[in-house]
């Protein structure tokens, strides 16, 4: 057993070590300075970037070389769409993902055996580290299309308000959209990005139906689905674009201040737990520790 948990902690460890050195190692340009400087010849200069993030660059680039040997072919649908969702847009980011979640387990088993943590139990504690290390990183993913839906759900009635504006002043709902995208760009950056894509996918020739239900697939919240079948039939059967968006606007301001009731009444069951675990016993702790110690005494003449 122990030369078994010796061979898996060397293993690991080497294949930690490459990895870090392959993600650290110095890239092209550092060979192609040295060339330039043998030669006396002028390179161009690269911008000015942090060190910080040349390094996570270089990370990122040696996981997803390692997602590309593990997984060489093309994301899945799904996983683009979930990347999409998660506001990742860099063609690597799921062969990135999948390095992750092949070096992470291999972390921490080596970590587990590192500490001797898994002598209390080796088989369960062993296999509870790897399968932790590889649904991590799905986590993570889930967790950031759940907050950016969150951040959408909420930017979207100022959104309305100004494209109602803007419609009502006087423009074409694609230079409405293109308004609301700059003014959004400070406060909510995440619905400008995907209203500046629509306005991009339209410039390039697809149909404003096709464009709208493109960020309808791509966002997956069910106010912008709503939002996009409204403009949908306000431009199939022709009514008052301003109007629909007026009604749609205060409706959407309606569900907001409901959410934000709901959450304000689910405060009180939230608290329970809280209550019962932390403060509830150092209560009883006080009230009733004297009583208790007096009773005892009675009972037992114990002198406490």
């Amino acid at each position: 057993m122990a030369l078994t948990m010796a061979v898996i902690s060397f293993i690991a460890a080497v294949a930690i070590l490459g990895v870090l050195v392959f993600a650290f190692a110095p890239g092209e340009a550092g060979v192609a300075a040295r060339v330039s400087q043998m030669l006396n010849t002028v390179v161009a200069e690269e911008p000015d970037v942090s060190l910080a993030e040349r390094q996570r660059e270089r990370l990122r680039a040696g996981l997803a070389s390692i997602g590309k040997l593990v997984s060489p072919t093309a994301p899945s649908s799904r996983s683009q769409l979930m990347l999409l969702r998660a506001g990742i847009r860099r063609s690597d980011a799921m062969m990135t993902i999948t390095g992750f979640r092949i070096l992470l387990p291999i972390l921490l088993v080596a970590a587990v055996l590192a500490t001797g943590v898994y002598r209390w139990s080796p088989f369960l504690i062993l296999l509870g580290a790897a399968v932790a290390g590889y649904l991590i990183p799905e986590a993570w993913l889930l967790w950031k299309i759940s907050s950016r839906q969150h951040r959408l759900r909420i930017a979207m009635p100022d959104g309305l308000d100004l494209l109602v504006i803007c419609v009502e002043a006087g423009l074409g709902l694609d230079q409405a959209l293109l308004r609301v995208a700059q003014e959004l760009a400070l406060v909510h950056p995440d619905l400008s990005d995907e209203i500046q894509i629509l306005n991009a996918e339209m410039r390039l020739g697809k149909t404003r139906t096709d464009a709208l239900r493109e960020l309808a697939r791509r966002t997956g919240l069910e106010d912008i689905k709503a939002l996009v079948s409204m403009l949908i039939q306000t431009e199939r059967f022709g009514t008052s674009i301003a109007q629909s968006l007026r009604v749609f606007s205060d409706d959407l301001r309606t569900k907001r201040r409901q959410r934000a009731e709901e959450a304000a009444a689910k405060i009180s069951v939230k608290m329970v737990p809280v209550l019962v675990i932390f403060i509830l016993p150092a209560l009883l702790v006080v009230v009733a520790g004297p009583a208790i110690i007096g009773i005892i005494r009675q009972f037992f003449n114990l002198k406490l």
